[in-house]
């Protein structure tokens, strides 16, 4: 039975919502310096004052935005996992996995969190919320590529390859930020996959 609290907690949580993916767009498209309380909500369609009342400071709605942008993506990697365990295998499962990790660090969600990584780099109390949040994200991002690719991640050489794989897309991530490096990018992950394929010894 609905309770007459439930269309006003509906509200609250779309308006939540639009606040957190407007701080995403903001970030992504115009930077930190853009990405203002103000401005997000002006974005987002609700007054400073109701921003205001769901993140009291700037880095309250940064530091949810993060959260927010992992959950996100950790669903979209569920759907991209359970799409390859239907439609591939072989080399190009491993290929498809490889793809979908440095496409995960060529999306609008990496650019905007670049940016709040960037500058909690020289802000202490940014930092001090980030450096946890991004251990987590990272420790979460190795576990999905290790279940992806279908690895004993208890082996040390497993492991690594994992990480690298890892590293070597957040690289090419950050070598698309600035130019489109799309051809490139392409063949670095056909010729890696093929090689992180051999190497752990063909899983699947």
């Amino acid at each position: 039975m609905a309770t007459p609290h439930e269309p006003k907690q509906d509200r609250s949580r779309a308006t939540r919502q639009r606040l957190l993916e407007a701080t995403i767009d903001c970030l992504a498209e115009t930077g930190w310096a853009a990405a203002t309380v103000a401005v997000v909500a002006e974005r987002a369609g609700v007054s400073r004052g109701a921003a205001q009342h769901h993140f009291p400071t700037r880095e309250d709605l940064i530091t949810a935005a993060l959260e927010y942008m992992f959950d996100t993506r950790n669903e979209q990697a569920k759907e991209e996992a359970a799409t390859l365990t239907e439609q591939v295998d072989g080399v190009a499962r491993t290929e498809a996995v490889v793809a979908g990790l440095v496409e995960s660090y060529t999306s609008s969600l990496f650019k905007a969190a670049l940016q709040v990584w960037t500058h909690a780099a020289a802000d202490p109390a940014l930092r001090e919320r980030i450096v946890p949040l991004e251990a987590r994200f990272g420790r979460a991002s190795h576990r999905r590529a290790v279940e992806a690719l279908g690895v004993d991640d208890t082996d040390p050489v497993a492991h690594h390859l994992v990480q690298a794989t890892l590293d070597l897309a957040r690289g090419l991530g950050l070598a698309d930020v600035l130019t489109d490096d799309s051809a490139r990018r392409k063949e670095i992950i056909q010729q890696w996959s093929a090689t992180l394929h051999a190497a752990l010894g063909a899983p699947r």
